[in-house]
């Protein structure tokens, strides 16, 4: 498969994001969290998903000059109306914005609606992590997956990431169901089978057809308990930010819905670590973090380099097909 620099990958996305109408500083910012998930190995969320935004943008799904509309603006609490723009831009703006706004009061949240899919969630967790911040964020989708027990998709993989500035950072980036559905779409280009257990087609039967996964639903992670972190997730993005449930969210892998509007929501929280401790002591993350290595394990995501600080000269691998899409 051919080989890439982060840093050919970046000019290459900014500048088709910017011949797509986008403004060079949002172009610039969208293309390097795309490129971050490939350099991550998490190609399902990285330059694979970029042909599906460049088509919504030239159907009007995507406004390719969006501003953020302030709708809420309190000390710890901000929300904007992200006017249907690209949502890694738009997330990555609102972590800084919870960020900067910890530091003062403590902690703060930033909600944005009405914004567009936002690639791999972890990404948006380090504004927090490099300013020494616990962060989490919440992210909502189309509906892919059933409450349990029922057969109709109500919930989106519904994916969930908080950071922990550990040494080495800790980051969780997970869908809360089965597996992420851009690695169905994936499987899906490649031809190749899904692993059993992880979707349904659209009759509730159990499936390895990636394709028969993609107009079906996939199961929740862990059972029960996978649904009703989902339902969470659900609550904190759709249900109180909307404007719009996952049921109701257009499709990015449709062609036939890229004119329609996403209107997805994205919810980030900040949190000073340091202002957390009730005894002063600052010291057990790196405690923590040394008796994981000493017992052989590793942290969640610490194997992850830091989106904010990409080394251009890194390579990234990409598919033949994403390769001759995209005209490198």
């Amino acid at each position: 498969m051919p080989q890439l620099t982060v840093g050919i990958a970046v000019a290459k996305a900014a500048q088709l994001l910017q011949d797509a109408g986008v403004p060079a500083e949002q172009a610039e910012v969208t293309a390097r969290c795309i490129v971050a998930s490939d350099r991550w190995g998490i190609g399902s969320h990285g330059l694979m998903r970029l042909p599906f935004y460049l088509s919504r943008l030239k159907a009007g799904g995507i406004n390719p000059t969006a501003q953020l509309k302030t709708v809420t603006d309190l000390p710890s609490l901000v929300v904007f109306d992200g006017d249907d723009g690209l949502g890694h831009w738009q997330l990555q703006k609102a972590a800084e914005i919870a960020s900067e706004r910890a530091l003062i009061n403590g902690v703060a949240a930033v909600g944005v609606g009405r914004s567009n899919h936002c690639g791999a969630l972890g990404i948006y967790v380090w504004p927090m992590i490099n300013r020494g911040l616990v962060g989490i964020a919440f992210s909502t989708g189309p509906a892919v997956m059933p409450p349990w027990g029922g057969n109709k998709p109500l919930l989106s993989t519904s994916p969930i990431a908080a950071g922990i500035p550990t040494n080495p950072p800790t980051v969780v980036d997970l869908a809360t169901s089965a597996v992420a559905r851009g690695k169905i779409q994936a499987k899906a280009q490649a031809g190749a089978e899904l692993e059993p257990g992880w979707a349904f087609t659209k009759d509730g039967a159990p499936t390895t057809d990636a394709k028969e996964a993609l107009a079906g639903m996939l199961a929740p992670l862990g059972g029960v308990k996978g649904y009703a972190v989902a339902v969470l997730v659900e609550s904190l993005t759709g249900m109180l930010i909307g404007p719009t449930l996952a049921k109701n969210i257009p499709d990015m892998f449709a062609a036939s819905q890229d004119a329609l509007p996403q209107q997805i929501s994205h919810f980030v929280i900040a949190i000073d670590a340091a202002k957390l401790s009730v005894d002063g002591n600052t010291g057990r993350t790196a405690e923590f973090a040394s008796e994981v290595t000493a017992a052989g394990g590793r942290l969640p995501g610490s194997n992850r380099v830091n989106p904010e600080k990409l080394n251009l000269d890194d390579e990234i691998t990409i598919t033949d097909q994403v390769f001759g899409q995209l005209g490198f």
